[in-house]
């Protein structure tokens, strides 16, 4: 990436708003309470001018983001594919502009038509089929990490999710070492915004996954499992428990698997 307006990290303070509610007993009492809420806003992105997708996420870390979602959407194969990424704040929401080289243009238009297919008839057809269930490459890195490193990072997570302990309302994305420890982590609203903002932060940063594994605190689905694979990442942890679809895109790709992860057990399919 070339060139990148000036992009804060995601603080708490930017990305909740403080909102007085009512708080209603059981016994039938009401009381005034003031409590942090998670902000969720439109984040529409273009890519190159032309307008892509609008996705609902945290108005943080949103350079990150791009690049994940470039990546997850196989529009761009490394950091440097990236020119600009510059944000636009509107009163409805965040216009994301990224430029990419050249020679993605193609890329970009071929998906585009897909996805406007997809959004106006619903995913019909053989041809949309084929393009929610493209092929995916074979993961060729490995894992070191053992269970024992996977419950540790779980111990570990909470000290990376001040804005979930703020609000309970976000999922995090987590970057964790073979022995269990936390590298980084992003939170968003969305699950797959999160993993996006991981991934391109690592991408951005030059982080490879070095025998470790990422770990979410969601559920296992099919598109978080090819966010994995397309980023290269050996194993896949989350906290909540996988789709059938998940499982067999991840076992035909070879991303290994440790799902429904809780501090006294969890899952690894077959």
């Amino acid at each position: 990436m070339t060139k990148t307006a000036p992009q804060p990290q995601l603080t708490t303070d930017e990305a909740m708003l403080s909102l007085v509610l009512d708080q209603r007993g059981r016994d039938g009492a009401i009381a005034a309470v003031e409590r942090p809420i998670a902000v969720e806003t439109p984040v529409a992105v273009e890519f190159n001018g032309i307008g892509y997708a609008v996705v609902m996420a945290t108005p943080g870390d949103l350079a990150d983001f791009a690049c994940g979602f470039a990546l997850a959407e196989r529009l761009i194969d490394r950091a440097a594919d990236i020119i600009a990424v510059d944000q636009h704040v509107t009163e409805r929401g965040v216009v994301l502009r990224v430029t990419l080289v050249e020679d993605r243009m193609t890329r970009i238009l071929e998906r585009v038509r897909h996805r406007v297919s997809e959004s106006s008839c619903g995913l019909c057809g053989i041809e949309n089929l084929e393009q929610v269930l493209r092929p995916l490459p074979m993961v060729t890195a490995h894992s070191d990490a053992d269970d024992a490193a996977v419950f540790r990072a779980l111990d570990l997570l909470h000290e990376r999710q001040p804005l979930s302990a703020a609000t309970g309302a976000v999922h995090a994305a987590a970057l964790c070492r073979s022995d269990g420890t936390i590298v980084m982590a992003r939170e968003d609203v969305g699950r797959h915004s999160a993993f996006d903002k991981l991934i391109g932060a690592m991408l951005r940063d030059g982080i490879g996954w070095d025998g470790g594994f990422a770990l979410l605190s969601s559920r296992c689905s099919y598109e978080l499992v090819e966010k994995a694979v397309l980023a290269g990442c050996p194993m896949l942890a989350t906290i909540s428990a996988p789709t059938t679809l998940a499982v067999e895109r991840a076992r035909a790709s070879g991303l290994a698997l440790r799902v429904l992860a809780r501090p006294d057990a969890l899952l690894a399919p077959g």
